[in-house]
């Protein structure tokens, strides 16, 4: 291929998926610029509580060739011993990862991309017409197209006045997350926040406040949390932690979730028998095949009971059943839609000391002037119709729109539109990573993961691999793209039958090594990444398995 430092490629976002994508470009002789509108790198590990930790082990939750430092667990509480790093140790490692790899030289601080525009060499209606993914099946087309994107540079806290630029880039890769969108819930005429005389905000708002003034927000109010999702607990938890029982902290939820406890996790390493290969040999997978589609089914009965010993031991050792917490889902259900979470420390003794208040109903039917107005049709609350949870404060933890941030990036109007997925359906990309119709773009992060680090710096690496030339696209084209993506949208929109609807929007959390199997044949690696029949089908895979792929 060409000299790779003549090809401007732009990297919006300096979180996890954006260091992988800056690292392995780099690595391969590209000069990135990455574009971050914060002050730091971390991504959403900036923008957290302070009491925010990681749920997945540390071992997990790595690099494939960079390990957490020997001293990450902290001395000051037993919580502190390094399998659950803390939200600060988990963003001075991205940023010593950063430092370690060159790429802290190729980001820009305080940038923040407001839209993308594609021009070049062809319209809108020519691309559409495409057969081959560009234009050509190549990662930078034929050299006529370009992106434009229009920058806002400075405009902080800093009081650093803002300024307006366009950069041009021959390719594109959005690292931008999850979790920049939030969702609000829609209520009735009357009934929305405008009546309320309290303030409302979202959880990401409450989470990206600095810790002192989120602190202050709380202190000394009565405060609702509508939710009982990972986010909810947590801000519960602080709450109650800050007001105790004289101003307990109220949890409004419909269902509730499989949250472990810290203590029940650290016992039993739920990752050991979920990231191995033998076990995805219970779970059915995009385009496997009719034999391992007949083995899976024919599995599924252990599987099924495998989870329910795992499920009567954790409502063994973790009260749920008498605060009302069982979730309406199995525990089989939970793990293949990635429902799960670990549970803040302590948080059922908060709960006994009548520091956290439980309210479950059927729906949160609107506010009033003193708080939420719950509707309790279901009989939840000994049969009261509604009922009101008086608050000063309500955060409303309701998810977030995954969609609309890669959507808002583009101005064209048609991108929007095939990038606005349908409901709960996956958005169609490619190997999770590029829309067949939007050329000269790779997403890296989308896709949801039990441990999002490895399977996004996988991402990462195809990506930089398909740069250089070194993945070929299929060549059917845009078609075969089409089809290849749209097997994983039909096993995603399966998954969520079988889950009785318990199933995150691309999640490949159960089929993890499938997924990087695929990767791997596509970049020219074997996917059998271990020693012997035994390790290959018996052991966890984990990020270190796939260190030798550069």
């Amino acid at each position: 291929m060409d000299d790779p430092t003549k090809k401007r490629v732009a990297i919006v976002g300096a979180g996890p998926s954006g260091l992988a994508a800056c690292k392995h470009l780099l690595a391969k002789g590209f000069l990135p610029v990455v574009f971050e509108s914060a002050a730091g790198v971390g991504g959403v590990w900036r923008r957290t509580l302070a009491s925010t930790r990681l749920q997945t082990p540390a071992s997990a939750y790595r690099f494939s060739d960079f390990p957490w430092p020997a001293d990450n667990a902290a001395s000051a509480s037993p919580a502190d011993d390094g399998l659950f790093p803390r939200h600060d140790q988990v963003v001075e490692y991205l940023a010593a990862y950063a430092r370690r790899f060159g790429v802290m030289e190729r980001v820009r601080f305080g940038c923040k991309v407001l839209a993308a525009s594609y021009v070049g060499g062809a319209t809108e209606q020519e691309v559409a017409a495409w057969e081959r993914w560009s234009g050509n099946g190549e990662a930078f087309g034929d050299g006529t197209g370009e992106w434009h994107l229009t920058v806002r540079h400075g405009g902080g806290a800093d009081g650093e006045p803002a300024s307006t630029q366009t950069h041009r880039f021959d390719f594109l890769i959005l690292c931008i997350g999850r979790y920049g969108a939030p969702k609000l819930p829609t209520f009735p005429d009357g009934r929305g926040p405008e009546v309320f005389l309290g303030r409302v905000l979202h959880s990401m708002e409450y989470s990206a406040m600095a810790h002192e003034d989120a602190a202050d927000l709380i202190r000394g109010k009565r405060v609702a949390v509508v939710g009982a999702g990972k986010s909810a607990m947590d801000i519960v938890a602080q709450c109650a932690e800050a007001n105790g029982s004289r101003y307990p902290c109220t949890m409004v939820y419909r269902s509730a979730h499989w949250m472990v406890d810290p203590k029940v996790a650290r016992r039993v390493n739920f990752f050991t028998f979920t990231s191995a290969r033998w076990t995805e040999l219970m779970v059915h997978k995009p385009s496997e095949g009719f034999l391992l589609s007949l083995l899976a089914t024919l599995l599924t009965p252990v599987r099924w009971a495998m989870s329910k010993v795992t499920e009567a031991y954790y409502k063994r050792s973790i009260p749920m059943r008498e605060h009302g917490m069982v979730p309406d889902c199995g525990f089989d259900q939970a793990s293949l839609g990635w429902r799960l979470g670990i549970l803040p420390e302590g948080f059922y003794s908060m709960v006994d000391e009548g520091s956290i208040e439980l309210r479950r109903c059927a729906s949160v039917a609107g506010f009033c002037a003193d708080g939420l107005v719950l509707d309790n049709n279901d009989d939840t609350s000994g049969g009261e119709r509604a009922a009101v949870v008086g608050a000063d404060v309500v955060i409303l933890s309701t998810g977030f729109d995954i969609d609309r941030p890669l959507r808002n990036m583009f101005t064209s109007p048609w991108f929007r539109d095939i990038v606005s997925s349908d409901g709960d359906a996956v958005l169609p990309l490619y190997r999770h990573i590029l829309h067949p119709r939007i050329p000269q773009v790779a997403v890296v992060g989308y896709a949801e993961s039990g441990s999002s680090i490895y399977p996004y710096e996988m991402m990462a690496k195809w990506v930089a691999h398909l740069l250089a030339g070194a993945v070929r696209l299929p060549a059917a084209g845009v078609r075969e793209m089409e089809r290849g993506a749209a097997e994983w949208t039909r096993w995603g929109a399966q998954a969520r039958r079988r889950c009785g609807g318990h199933f995150l929007k691309s999640c490949v959390a159960s089929v993890t090594t499938w997924y990087h199997d695929q990767l791997c044949r596509d970049m020219g690696y074997s996917p059998r990444r271990k020693d012997g029949f035994l390790a290959e089908w018996l052991e966890p895979y984990g990020p270190t398995d796939y260190a030798g792929i550069q």
